[in-house]
């Protein structure tokens, strides 16, 4: 065969049809139509003499040729890209992208909000899309080209993705102004009488890590809502006796409106991570954003 006939562009298209196996999903990572996407694959099959990919009832199956080219062929483009990356510079207010970030409403809220800001005077022509994370089927996503960027904790985070720790989080006390029952401070009985709202993303959880604490000295606690997500919460404190735990972030800039108490009792926090796969690690937009993330994490966590 010679080499000269097969162009990068052939080159990529094969590299993402072993990685998707699905011609759908593969157009759409390169966004082609899937006519065009199917003129390709005939060339490459023509190539390298070799069907590459069989039809099946779930995607396509790669022959074995085609398995034998994957790892190569992957590393090969990945270092083209690091070259490129290395030798061209990368300005941020003249790209014109759409990124998929994967987080929580806390997430969203707490970093994605601030970082949009951020980017609208920075790199005005990149779009965000904003998913509710779905940890179970988060590599599947990101290996497809579905979400690019996460954020989730360490221990949810499928352990194939790279991942960079952010910052760690703590919990605390939220209550309504002029809640008969709390002025300023909060003791342990007062914590264990009243009624709570507690976050459970699956739905219907009814425990977390405060119960876990409270059951360590023998105390429980009265939950009596479960909510799908911390945004919400501050609303229901606001507008009731109840009080609840949430990220020390949730409550930042709501002190008019809540009384913001540590915690009566030591409840452990958690950490936050950046995760994102391989394919897109040499990225320079991807690379940039990254930095970008994790330098407004250090800058916030330096005014707290």
């Amino acid at each position: 065969m010679n080499i000269e006939q097969l162009d990068l562009n052939l080159l990529v298209t094969l590299d993402t049809l072993l990685a998707e196996r699905n011609v759908t999903h593969a157009a759409r990572r390169l966004n082609l139509s899937q006519p065009a996407l199917s003129a390709r694959l005939t060339r490459l099959r023509d190539l390298l003499n070799d069907p590459l990919l069989l039809p099946s009832q779930r995607g396509m199956i790669p022959t074995e040729r085609a398995l034998e080219l994957q790892a190569p062929l992957h590393d090969a483009i990945e270092a083209v890209r690091r070259v490129i990356a290395e030798t061209s510079p990368f300005d941020p207010a003249a790209i014109t992208a759409t990124i998929a970030i994967a987080a929580s409403d806390y997430v969203q809220y707490s970093v994605l909000l601030p970082l949009l800001h951020i980017l609208q005077n920075e790199a005005p022509g990149l779009r965000l899309s904003w998913r509710t994370i779905d940890t179970a089927r988060l590599e599947d996503k990101m290996a497809r080209g579905d979400i690019h960027l996460a954020l989730t904790t360490p221990e949810t985070a499928p352990e194939t993705l790279h991942m960079r720790h952010l910052y760690h989080e703590t919990y605390v006390a939220i209550a309504r102004p002029g809640h008969p029952a709390i002025k300023n401070t909060l003791d342990l009985e007062t914590f264990c009488q009243l009624d709570h709202v507690i976050v459970s993303p699956e739905g219907g959880g009814f425990a977390g890590p405060a119960d876990a604490a409270l059951a360590g000295v023998g105390k429980n606690r009265r939950v009596c809502l479960s909510a799908p997500g911390f945004l919400v919460v501050p609303d229901i404190i606001a507008q009731s006796d109840m009080i609840a735990l949430v990220p020390s972030r949730v409550a930042e800039n709501r002190q008019g409106r809540l009384q913001i108490l540590p915690p009566p009792l030591p409840v452990p926090g958690f950490d936050m991570a950046l995760v994102w796969h391989d394919r897109t690690t040499t990225h320079p937009l991807h690379r940039w954003l990254r930095d970008r993330i994790y330098q407004l994490m250090r800058d916030s966590a330096q005014t707290r």
